[in-house]
């Protein structure tokens, strides 16, 4: 029984990345297509919410078991739903969807190119991996970095992601020796920010607006996600490096299904206090941006109607003035 749920759980996860790329480039496709005919878009943008549910289910386990986020895990579990909820709406003719829809398709197009072509990839780990060194310095610390886990066999100790190999050599790894142990982190694409500037990103590109006011609200924005994910960066190479967040390690282990006490302090910095407070910080920079760009704050509204039921008013609820020129009717 155990081992066809396992053989079913790898099925289901061997179709994410196909089905994320279908989605992607339907949402894409039905962006174009609304400039030309609008109507014509609704069921394509429709089939890419269906297929967009789809996705999110199937990084429901990944996410939750494999790598341990609650916050990720949730979000996908609360995302598939939602999002048969928009294509049913939208098939309903809500057209306020529209703006939301092509949000989805801008993050897109922000975040698939990076991920996807190399060179970029690899500038931007790079970049990120040389400030955290710096954050790090500031601090009075200067950890090893390497570019292949093999370089770690002249360092003495035992660490919990020994056997665990990189994907590339440019995702460059920390290396933590303390009192019988060896830790290593190591810098991916997650660990950029890019994900985050492509969810502001999105929504900034989505609503019709004046340019020069887009561009200032990205100005906010983007720069703050990138030095807040430096600090993140910092803040758990250090805790989790240097084993300073062992707390309730029993309780831990058990929750997160890990059997190795030095993953608690990673557990602890990374998969509970960085990413809620990410969450938190992400909401204090949208309300940064919808001071310049109040537009943005349609497509939010649209997601608190589908999950309320209701009507939402944001920009009375954050005290935003809307003298700005209205945007373009959708």
């Amino acid at each position: 029984m155990l081992g066809q749920l396992g053989d079913a759980v790898a099925t289901v996860s061997a179709v994410a990345q196909p089905l994320g790329w279908l989605t992607f480039a339907l949402f894409l496709f039905a962006v174009g297509l609304e400039y030309v005919d609008r109507e014509r878009s609704r069921p394509v943008f429709v089939l890419a919410w269906l297929l967009f549910g789809g996705f999110w289910l199937t990084m429901v386990y990944p996410w939750l078991v494999v790598d341990h986020s609650f916050v990720k895990g949730i979000g996908a579990l609360v995302a598939a739903p939602l999002s048969v909820l928009v294509a049913r709406e939208f098939y309903g003719g809500r057209d306020s969807l529209f703006t939301l829809s092509r949000a989805i398709a801008f993050m897109g197009l922000i975040y698939v190119p990076i991920v996807a072509i190399t060179p970029v990839r690899e500038w931007l780990i790079l970049t990120v991996t040389d400030q955290t060194a710096w954050g790090l310095s500031l601090l009075g610390y200067d950890p090893p970095v390497v570019a292949e886990l093999s370089e770690l066999s002249h360092m003495s100790g035992v660490g919990p992601d020994d056997e665990i190999p990189k994907d590339n050599a440019f995702e460059n790894t920390f290396v933590f020796l303390g009192d019988g142990y060896r830790i290593t982190y190591t810098i991916i694409i997650a660990c950029t920010g890019i994900g985050s500037m492509a969810v502001m990103g999105g929504l900034v590109a989505a609503v019709r607006a004046p340019p020069r006011r887009k561009l200032k609200a990205l100005a906010i924005a983007l720069p703050i996600i990138y030095v807040l994910n430096i600090v993140r960066n910092v803040f758990i190479a250090t805790n989790y490096g240097y084993q300073r967040m062992h707390l309730f390690p029993d309780a831990t282990m058990f929750l997160f299904g890990v059997d190795n006490s030095l993953r608690v302090s990673y557990l602890w910095a990374d998969r509970i206090l960085a990413q809620v407070g990410s969450v938190i910080a992400m909401l204090v920079i949208f309300w940064l941006v919808v001071r310049e760009l109040p537009d943005v704050m349609q497509p939010i509204e649209e997601v608190l109607y589908l999950v309320t039921g209701e009507e939402y008013d944001l920009a009375a609820a954050l005290n935003v003035d809307e003298e700005s020129p209205a945007p373009a009717a959708d």
